[in-house]
């Protein structure tokens, strides 16, 4: 079993390269966002918790992300692999799964990281924006906002990867179709 984070600031791309990978290798994508708001739609005892954070306009803390993750991972083991997509988000979180990891005598084997230039992103989320309507794609304001927050708290955590060799750079730059064939290469050097 394979365990990739696919890494990347908010607009690199993550979501829809993940989803490429999951029909290519049968891996498991693990979204941390759409795995917290499945628990919240379930009104589990965690999900109730992120509730009440998210109401106070506040993260959930990290100790409740990792049980979440644990708890969605308990009931997807028998998987080719699986695709972290926006977790960890900081190295506590990092530190954490490493340990939660060896608990079911596993491991993260690489984090692919997609770079991508700032303006690009903004370019990017602008257009989600319109297309999709989402709130927080739509003021560059608030986009530029979400890039300042994600390279002071979230980009340490590749670093803490690159440490143990583990982090690989992958231009999130050109089209869908060729940045899905340097992750295939980038994963096919795992197998």
């Amino acid at each position: 079993m394979k365990n990739i984070v696919l890494f990347g600031p908010p607009g690199a791309g993550k979501g829809t390269q993940a989803v490429k990978l999951v029909e290519k290798y049968g891996f498991n994508h693990i979204s941390t966002g759409q795995v917290i708001r499945n628990e919240i739609q379930a009104q589990t005892p965690a999900g109730k918790q992120v509730e009440e954070c998210i109401a106070r306009g506040e993260f959930a803390p990290d100790d409740l992300v990792i049980e979440i993750v644990k708890n969605f991972m308990s009931t997807h083991q028998d998987v080719e692999g699986s695709i972290f997509d926006g977790f960890p988000r900081n190295t506590y979180q990092a530190e954490q799964f490493d340990l939660l990891m060896e608990q079911w005598k596993s491991k993260v084997d690489v984090m692919l990281s997609l770079e991508v230039p700032e303006e690009e992103l903004v370019e990017r989320l602008l257009l989600r924006g319109k297309e999709s309507g989402r709130a927080d794609d739509a003021s560059e304001e608030v986009i530029r906002n979400r890039i300042r927050i994600y390279n002071e708290q979230t980009a340490v955590v590749a670093d803490y990867y690159a440490q143990q060799g583990k982090h690989v750079a992958i231009n999130g730059v050109g089209t869908v179709e060729e940045i899905f064939a340097r992750l295939c290469e980038a994963v096919d050097k795992l197998q």
